[in-house]
């Protein structure tokens, strides 16, 4: 028996946006108020995990599909689950609330919003340029759509907002939830 219920945060955006750069401080910052915490990350999952997969709409959802099962397995046990993922879809996105909240544990979304032009600057492996330039197929933002989310718990808007107060916002929400102590 867990002594704190788990709970997920999933972590949503383009690439470059900087789900993970949020997510890293995040899961740092609670597990320094005790909370067990594991990290679940697009590009991790994809080597360990689901590198049997591609990028097409259905390798997408059934990656994700895979990342909710050990997310609910993981909430369910009392563990903070940090989540990101481009997750493109809101269908997808939706049925994944749902499949971890029917176990009992908390879902945030968190939308990381950031300008497609911002992220293509960011972006040190090449890959917007590469997209737009017709080289890799499938590309979230330039060749493949992202369904921003509709009603997102909370939004960090990380072109306008340093990474500290974008974490302080998350953190903020999950105390206000009542998720993780106050401080």
């Amino acid at each position: 028996m867990c002594d704190r219920p788990g709970f997920t945060v999933w972590f949503t955006g383009l690439s470059g946006a900087g789900k993970t750069a949020i997510a890293e401080p995040l899961a740092k910052a609670l597990q320094a108020r005790g909370l067990r915490v594991e990290r679940l990350d697009g590009d991790t999952v994809r080597q360990e995990l689901t590198s049997d997969l591609g990028f097409t709409k259905e390798d997408r959802d059934e990656n994700i599909g895979r990342v909710t099962f050990v997310a609910k397995l993981l909430s369910r046990n009392g563990v903070a689950v940090i989540c990101s993922f481009i997750s493109p879809y809101r269908e997808r996105r939706a049925k994944t609330r749902r499949d971890i909240e029917h176990e009992g544990s908390p879902f945030v979304e968190v939308y990381v919003h950031c300008p497609l032009e911002v992220c293509a600057a960011r972006d040190v492996k090449g890959l917007y340029e590469r997209a737009f330039a017709g080289e890799i197929d499938n590309f979230t933002g330039v060749s493949d759509p992202y369904e921003s989310p509709e009603k997102p718990d909370v939004v960090c808007r990380t072109a306008e907002e340093t990474v500290a107060e974008s974490v302080a916002r998350v953190l903020a929400y999950l105390e206000e939830k009542g998720y993780v102590p106050a401080q």
